[in-house]
């Protein structure tokens, strides 16, 4: 089914970002091809929901494609021609790159290539791609800025997302490609993934379990509620890149270039610590937490603080769902689809 304001592919669309941008893009008058390859990272059954969602719209079309699949690849940017691709889609998961290291090359390095390939091929518009807060690793000066280097990620996933930017980068550069990365900070919100801390809190609460809390929960974390995000991948998408006129090669600037290639980061801008979600959780359920208190894991960083001034500035957005209402909606989803009264 055509449809007049474009075609669209988005990776990942039976995850919880990915499904939510999905939506949206439908709700704008889009046709979206939906690529995803349902993997048990967790629970498979929330991510067939979601999809069943996006499944009754007529402008919606699904594709089971594996992103390390080149001949799959190949085929989906041969058979469409997609006018943006919001690619959403990859091996998540700090703590997992720890014991499955081969899991993150294939999806994030090898996957990404193939998505780079097929929109240079493909003459796509605008390639809009998930970074993370991660690949920020050991740096503390804060908030993190886009244009501040970031080149000590302490975790493989991380060091993935950061290989995707310096890939992206180069193909803007060689092809004048547009393509911009995002640098999500701590999404969370209804159908969110359940390796989430959000998730993982309410549940444990709910069954009156203990809570893992790392770094005696003094963690700080810049919880970022999916709409926002969603809002400003939108924004992002639908204005390309174009080179920077005063990007200097003798001081480079990471978040711009002389190529079609931007970075920004898309957070709250108000890092707030877990024991904070805990107790906004605990008001919100009406139950005590059982907290158990344990040091930090390997890859975590203490916190995250993202700087926005440059996507207020460019794309004229700034995420602005407060803690209690972003929780309260997530509260409100989990128990209506858990059935728990």
């Amino acid at each position: 089914m055509a449809s007049s304001a474009g075609k669209i592919l988005v990776t990942g669309c039976a995850g919880f970002i990915g499904y939510h941008a999905a939506r949206r893009l439908l709700q704008e008058g889009y046709h979206v091809v939906g690529l995803d390859n349902l993997n048990p990272y967790y629970d498979a059954t929330l991510k067939q929901a979601r999809l069943a969602q996006l499944a009754a719209q007529s402008a919606f079309e699904f594709v089971k494609i594996d992103l390390a699949c080149r001949e799959g690849m190949d085929r989906l940017f041969c058979e469409n021609a997609f006018d943006y691709v919001v690619h959403l889609a990859a091996q998540a998961g700090v703590r997992q790159s720890l014991t499955d290291p081969y899991a993150y090359v294939d999806s994030n390095l090898v996957g990404f290539a193939h998505v780079l390939e097929g929109c240079r091929r493909s003459a796509v518009k605008h390639l809009v791609f998930a970074s993370s807060s991660s690949v920020y690793g050991a740096n503390t000066h804060m908030p993190f800025s886009p244009h501040r280097p970031a080149d000590h990620p302490i975790s493989l996933y991380a060091a993935t997302k950061k290989a995707n930017e310096a890939m992206a980068h180069a193909y803007a550069h060689l092809y004048q490609f547009p393509a911009t990365g995002l640098r999500l900070f701590t999404v969370y919100g209804p159908w969110g993934r359940p390796d989430m801390a959000l998730f993982l809190f309410t549940r444990a609460i709910l069954e009156e379990r203990p809570l893992d809390v790392f770094n005696g929960g003094q963690m700080r974390r810049d919880f970022t509620y999916i709409d926002d995000v969603v809002e400003g991948i939108v924004r992002v998408m639908i204005r390309p890149p174009v080179p920077s006129s005063d990007w200097r090669s003798d001081r480079p600037d990471s978040a711009s270039s002389s190529a079609p290639y931007r970075l920004y980061n898309i957070g709250n801008g108000q890092p707030v610590e877990l024991k904070e979600i805990i107790a906004k959780l605990e008001a919100k359920l009406g139950k005590k937490a059982r907290v158990n208190l344990l040091t930090m894991q390997p890859g975590d960083v203490p916190a995250t603080f993202a700087d926005i001034g440059d996507l207020v500035r460019d794309i004229g957005f700034k995420p602005s769902t407060s803690l209690e209402t972003g929780i309260g909606h997530f509260v409100d989803w989990y128990q209506s689809y858990y059935q728990i009264k």
